[in-house]
């Protein structure tokens, strides 16, 4: 667990002062190629819906409060909140992609709803700067840069995920050794042996089954002595 939240706060600021710094002065046209927003699609992808939840929430939190910020608190969130549950839920259940058009899939129905959701979210507190950039030129603009991103971001961060996961059913990664299951049996003599080839004697607690082979001790000796005296009623019968 300790593991997964510094991976993941190391992913999410590196990607928010990627984006801030770099991104976001690169004056394309139309949107800002949404770096976090494919850290959180990456991470949800392995950790599953609710990790992705909170992770997709502490993230846009951390860069709403980030300078520059010009809009309103808990907007982007919300956003990312709900794009890294929906995410998590095309988790798969044996921790392996079967289509790398998978998450180029998931980003794409992530960059429309994200850039859909933070529109009307703003619209609701007041602000129209998505009508004067252009709703349409916005979703087209995301699809695509988000699209071409991905396959350099999203697989990384993927890879790094699985390495803090220690769910079999995730892949395996970063689980140690099975162990290894020791058996313990009764051989004909009456002797409880193992796999290691080590027999456990009386003083281990288990010994040899009274009337079973010949054993040691006085378990052995009385196993015999019942045997001999039967022995002696049928000759002398």
């Amino acid at each position: 667990m300790i593991q997964r939240f510094l991976l993941s706060a190391a992913l999410i600021v590196g990607a928010m002062v990627v984006q801030v710094s770099i991104l976001a002065r690169l004056g394309l046209p139309g949107a800002v190629p949404d770096l976090l927003l494919l850290v959180v699609i990456g991470l949800a992808l392995v950790y599953g819906h609710v990790t992705g939840c909170l992770i997709g929430f502490f993230g846009g939190l951390f860069i709403d409060l980030a300078p520059p910020s010009d809009h309103a608190v808990g907007r982007y969130a919300l956003v990312l909140c709900v794009v890294g549950y929906i995410a998590g839920l095309m988790k798969p259940e044996t921790g392996q992609l079967r289509s790398v058009m998978t998450p180029l899939l998931v980003v794409a129905a992530a960059a429309v709803g994200s850039t859909l959701l933070y529109a009307g979210v703003g619209a609701l507190v007041g602000d129209t700067a998505a009508r004067h950039v252009g709703l349409t030129g916005l979703l087209i603009s995301s699809v695509i840069y988000d699209v071409l991103l991905a396959p350099f971001v999203v697989p990384v961060v993927m890879a790094l995920a699985r390495r803090t996961v220690t769910d079999p059913a995730a892949g395996g990664a970063g689980q140690g050794p099975a162990p290894k299951v020791r058996r313990i049996g009764l051989n004909r003599r009456g002797t409880f042996f193992t796999d290691r080839g080590t027999r456990s004697g009386g003083a281990s607690g288990l010994g040899t089954v009274p009337g079973f082979g010949s054993g040691s001790g006085a378990s052995g000796k009385s196993g015999r002595g019942v045997l001999s005296r039967l022995g002696g009623k049928t000759h002398q019968n």
